[in-house]
C-alpha cells in the first residue's frame, strides 16, 4: 500500500512547493538570510520595484530585527530583475489618495521618511546594489546608507522638479554635500547620471559590474557576524578592481564643471536664469531651457531647502521635508505634473503659477512654515 502512495505523496508535495514558490513570486518585498548576511529584495520588477507603504513598513521592521539580531552583521538591498533598483516611490497612489483627502497622502511620506532616516543611522554596515533605475524612493533606500555600489547599469536622478514636487528622501542633505553645485544642478534639472558617473560624483561608493552580482553577495556572507566597515569595503574594493566595463569613460559633466560652479551658484532662481542667460553657450541655453520646462513652485522650494540643508542634519532635514511634501498635497503642481507626466503623458504641464517671478516670497514661506503639532514628522 505504501509504494502505491507515494507517487500521489511526490506530487502533492510538487505541488505544494509550486505554491510556495508561487506565493513568493508574488511578495512585493523579500527577505532572507545567507550565514550573517541578511538581503532585502524588492521584487515589483514589472513596476520597476517602485516603493509603497506596505514595502517601506515592512523594511523598517525588519530592518529594526536585524540591527538586534546577534547573528546577522551586515544588510544587502537589491531590487529584483535587471531593469532598476527601485525607480520611485508610489506617486500615483499617493496623489490619487491626496485627492481624496485619504491617509496614505501623509503616511507613506511618513513612513518613507522614517525608513530613510533609519538608514542614515544603521549601526550595521548597509550595502546598497543599485544595478538599474535608481530614482526618488529607491535613492531614499540607498544614498544614506554606508555603502551604495553602482554598475554599469545604474541611472541615478532626482526628476521631481518635473513633477510638481523636490528632490525628497533626504535629499535636501545630501545633495547640497556635493562638490561645484553638482548637486543644486542635479536638483533642478533632474539630469541623469549612468554608470561610473554616479561613483564619480559620490553617490555611489563603489562601481562593480552586474555580473559579479552573486559573488557579492557571497563574498559579503562570509565576512561573519561582526564585520568591521574596512572588511566590507576591502571585498567591494576587490570586486570593484576586477570590474573593467566602461573603465575608460570619462566623467560625463567634466566638461561642464566649471560652468556648473558658477552658473548654479545663486541663491535665487531670478539669479541662476539670468546666469545662465547672459553665458550664451549652447550649453546653458539647454540648460535654460530645461529648467523653463520644471514647476517654477517647485524649483523655488528646492532651491532653497538644498541652501538650507548645507546647515541641517539629516534628521532636522526630513522634518522640513516632510512639511513640503505635505504642501505639495496640499497645492496643485503635484498633481498637475503627474498628470502630465505620469497619467496622460502628454508631458505638458500647466503649472501654476507658470513663471518664476510669479511664484511670491510668501507662497514659499508657506511651504517651509510648520504643521499642527499632532502632525509634524517625529523621528
Amino acid at each position: 500500500m505504501l509504494h502505491r502512495s507515494l507517487p500521489r505523496l511526490r506530487c502533492v508535495l510538487k505541488h505544494l512547493r509550486a505554491v510556495q514558490m508561487s506565493s513568493k513570486a508574488d511578495e512585493e518585498i523579500l527577505f532572507h538570510t545567507n550565514k550573517s548576511l541578511g538581503v532585502i529584495t524588492l521584487n515589483r520588477p514589472k513596476a520597476l520595484n517602485a516603493l509603497n507603504l506596505s514595502m517601506a513598513h515592512k523594511i523598517y521592521s525588519q530592518l529594526l530585527n536585524w540591527e538586534a539580531d546577534p547573528n546577522i552583521g551586515l544588510v544587502l538591498i537589491k531590487g529584483a530583475g535587471d531593469k532598476a533598483f527601485c525607480a520611485g516611490g508610489d506617486i500615483r497612489a499617493v496623489t490619487e489618495a491626496g485627492r481624496k483627502g485619504e491617509p496614505l497622502a501623509q503616511e507613506f511620506f511618513r513612513q518613507e521618511y522614517i525608513l530613510n532616516h533609519k538608514i542614515g543611522n544603521y549601526k550595521k554596515p548597509y550595502v546598497a546594489f543599485i544595478d538599474g533605475i535608481t530614482m526618488g524612493g529607491g535613492v531614499g533606500l540607498s544614498v544614506h546608507g554606508m555603502f551604495r555600489v553602482a554598475t554599469e547599469r545604474t541611472m541615478f536622478a532626482m526628476p521631481e522638479t518635473a513633477i510638481g514636487l523636490f528632490p525628497d528622501v533626504g535629499g535636501g542633505y545630501f545633495l547640497p554635500r556635493l562638490d561645484d553645485n553638482l548637486g543644486i544642478f542635479l536638483a533642478l534639472t533632474g539630469f541623469r547620471l549612468k554608470s561610473r558617473d554616479v561613483k564619480h560624483i559620490g553617490i555611489a561608493t563603489h562601481f562593480v559590474e552586474s555580473s559579479k552580482a552573486d559573488e557579492l553577495q557571497q563574498r559579503l556572507s562570509g565576512l561573519g557576524s561582526h564585520p568591521s566597515k574596512d572588511q566590507v569595503a576591502s571585498v567591494l574594493e576587490e570586486l570593484q578592481a576586477q570590474s573593467k566595463v566602461d573603465a575608460d569613460k570619462e566623467f560625463t559633466l567634466k566638461p561642464h564643471l566649471d560652468k556648473i560652479h558658477q552658473l548654479f551658484a545663486g541663491s535665487t532662481m531670478e539669479s541662476i536664469f539670468e546666469s545662465l542667460e547672459r553665458d550664451n553657450s549652447q550649453w546653458a541655453a539647454q540648460q535654460l531651457q530645461i529648467l523653463k520646462k520644471m514647476s517654477p513652485t517647485s524649483l523655488k522650494i528646492t532651491l532653497r531647502l538644498l541652501l538650507e540643508g548645507k546647515k541641517r542634519s539629516l534628521a532636522e532635514d526630513l522634518v522640513v521635508e516632510y512639511r513640503l511634501s505635505q504642501r505639495c498635497i496640499a497645492d496643485k503642481d503635484f498633481y498637475e505634473g503627474v498628470r502630465a507626466v505620469l497619467i496622460d503623458k502628454d508631458n505638458s504641464p500647466q503649472w501654476n503659477p507658470a513663471d518664476i517671478t510669479e511664484v511670491q516670497q510668501k507662497k514659499v514661506d508657506w511651504y517651509f512654515s510648520p504643521l499642527e503639532a499632532n502632525r509634524e514628522l517625529v523621528l
